[in-house]
């Protein structure tokens, strides 16, 4: 298995404008709602810079009638007050309407966003090859579909809409501004640039703080995922100090990040507040005295009214507090950029490569051996090959495998397998004995095509593997491995998992080849008992039972058992020997075993050592020749 390298945070987002961009174009498909939002903020940020407008008018008409009530007791302009103020409790009410349709809509539009961002991760993940998984722990992958979604939900649900209302909300502001009052606004203006280039300044510096944040999160959550997996192996060996000091380190970088970013982020709410009271002091200040000029000289461009004065200082406000929304939405921003590019960095993986054109199908046989394709299923398989001219050749599907001076290694520089070559006919049992790393797995993921090689050629049934297609590939094989995985489901469903349209009568009678029918029916509730944490309910020999009969319901004409019985005791392993061999007659059956008593009825046996073949033969020939394999049966020297 390759190794996992160190995480590297990067200094900075990548591209923060084409992630920002990208997250937008999410919304395309939702042109509908998106139209729906866009109305609703247009009414409440209108209504709200309009009301604040229509306090002019309102100032005046209320000077006006004290002065007609102390001069003549009467007061006529109050019909055009009433109108007035009913205007804008028409205004505000249809403000509250839209606003709460603005909130459903948004709601709906983000966790549909949301559902099908999660899918398509999970889509393109179904596709990655198995080297992106050895490279990147679970946690780390978990992290994505959690908290790094978690921040796109919070910027679909809330930035986003408030960054679109705060751009309305300054256009309609500055507009009822300068028609109040071009000077002040002018004056307003002018504080305009200091406060983008702090924005701009504080939010370069702090964005590279919310991708280390999202990073170290994903590695800290990729520890406690491995951590609790291994849980059992760190109380058995006392690493509890150890564990908590690695997890210390891990949860201080988050703290760390997360207190860089957080805090730069958030001086920017507290510096843009700071400078809008300057700004309301300053036009209260300039107001007063434009005041002041306008009653000396009524006709003087810079002549100004109360009125107008109280209408526009709130305005003031109104076209600040935006700026100060955005600043203190920044960190939300840059969470969700730092997220988004974690969730685009899975979503942008290179699936693994098929350049396969040689399928598996149903097919049948005449007495003459012609073979034909059928769409029935009638348990005889073909390679379809198509070639160049037009022409199909089919073969039929026998499980011979070849290896002709293999060699491959997980990274170019550290080659694991040297020139391996070796055959099984159908109906051998290979087995493969050597030490730890000596590359036993590391053919089984090769005949998979888990991971390709970089020399020699493979055969299967005469075909070179790599112009095969590799689900039609994996589809003849069937794996029994040392770590077995249960899903959460029944134990039918668990053994079902080798063959889907596996009927209840096949599923019973592979669990009765593999030895699993007698404790499975003494289950709670038999085959429909429900298995859950990974079978957590189940001993380590049952779960590797399991996985073989979720082997044998496969039925495949080549099998792979790596260290399969590796978790069965040796009572146990003897009830399954005629099971296995009935399951393993007539196929290709390669199989790793550190215990050798699993091996000796194989046709030949491989021993390994550094990427090599040292010895091979059966076990008879091989106890001749008082080799490795010699030592390691009569235990003068024991695998590592």
């Amino acid at each position: 298995m390759p190794p996992r390298g160190p995480m590297k945070i990067p200094a900075k987002p990548k591209n923060a404008k084409a992630t920002l961009k990208r997250l937008i174009g999410m919304l395309k498909n939702n042109k509908l709602k998106l139209l729906i939002v866009a109305l609703c903020l247009v009414v409440t940020t209108g209504v709200s810079a309009l009301g604040v407008y229509l306090l002019q008018p309102v100032y005046t008409l209320i000077g006006e009638l004290a002065e007609e009530y102390a001069q003549t007791g009467i007061m006529p302009a109050m019909t055009e007050l009433i109108k007035l103020l009913l205007t804008m409790g028409i205004m505000y009410a249809a403000s509250i309407t839209c606003n709460y349709l603005l909130n459903r809509t948004m709601l709906m539009l983000s966790t549909g966003v949301l559902n099908k961002v999660r899918k398509d991760m999970f889509r393109h993940m179904e596709d990655l090859p198995i080297r992106y998984f050895d490279q990147h722990t679970h946690g780390e992958i978990m992290s994505r579909y959690t908290n790094d979604t978690d921040t796109l939900r919070e910027f679909f649900s809330s930035t986003f809409p408030q960054a679109f209302s705060s751009l309305l909300s300054i256009c309609f502001t500055l507009f009822f501004m300068i028609r109040l009052n071009g000077w002040l606004t002018l004056l307003v203006i002018l504080l305009m640039p200091l406060m983008m280039t702090i924005t701009k300044n504080i939010g370069a510096r702090s964005g590279k703080n919310f991708v280390a944040q999202q990073k170290a999160v994903g590695a800290l959550n990729g520890y406690i995922e491995e951590t609790i997996e291994g849980q059992r192996v760190v109380q058995v060996f006392c690493h509890e100090e150890k564990a908590l000091e690695e997890f210390d380190k891990r949860n201080e970088d988050v703290r760390v990040a997360g207190t860089r970013a957080h805090s730069l982020a958030g001086m920017m709410g507290p510096l843009m507040n700071n400078l809008s009271h300057c700004n309301y002091v300053l036009v209260t200040l300039v107001g007063v005295i434009m005041i002041i000029v306008g009653k000396n000289n009524p006709d003087s461009i810079f002549a100004l009214n109360i009125a107008t004065l109280l209408a526009f200082l709130p305005m003031i406000r109104q076209f600040s507090q935006p700026i100060s929304n955005v600043a203190q939405q920044f960190n939300t921003v840059m969470l969700a950029l730092a997220g988004a590019e974690r969730v685009f960095e899975l979503m942008d993986e290179p699936i693994e490569e098929d350049d396969g054109y040689v399928t598996l199908v149903n097919a049948t046989m005449d007495a003459s051996g012609n073979i034909t394709e059928t769409e029935e299923r009638t348990g005889l398989w073909a390679w379809k090959h198509p070639h160049h001219d037009g022409s199909v050749t089919y073969t039929e599907l026998k499980g011979d495998v070849v290896l002709e001076d293999v060699t491959f290694g997980y990274v170019p520089e550290k080659t694991v397998l040297h020139n391996i070559s070796l055959y099984a006919r159908p109906g051998q049992k290979i087995a493969f004995v050597g030490s730890t790393g000596a590359g036993k797995t590391t053919i089984t993921n090769l005949l998979n095509r888990f991971y390709d090689i970089q020399g020699g050629k493979i055969r299967y049934d005469g075909i070179n593997i790599e112009k095969i297609k590799k689900d039609d590939l994996r589809r003849s094989l069937a794996m029994v491995l040392q770590d077995t995985h249960l899903f959460t489901g029944t134990v039918r469903d668990n053994i079902r998992y080798g063959k889907l349209d596996a009927t209840d009568e096949e599923i019973e009678r592979a669990a009765k080849i593999a030895n699993a029918d007698f404790f499975i029916r003494h289950l709670p509730n038999g085959y429909d008992t429900m298995l859950t944490g990974d079978g957590a309910n189940l001993s380590q020999g049952q779960r590797q039972l399991l996985a073989i009969a979720r082997a044998a319901v496969a039925d495949p004409p080549v099998l792979i058992l790596d260290e399969a019985t590796s978790s069965i005791d040796t009572r146990t392993e003897a009830l399954i020997e005629k099971g296995m061999d009935a399951l393993m007659h007539g196929r290709t059956v390669f199989v790793i075993a550190h215990r050798l008593s699993t091996v000796r009825n194989s046709q030949a046996i491989m021993v390994l050592e550094n990427g090599r073949i040292i010895e091979r033969g059966d076990h008879d020939d091989l106890i001749a020749q008082q080799g490795k394999y010699y030592q390691l049966y009569t235990g003068m020297f024991e695998l590592s």
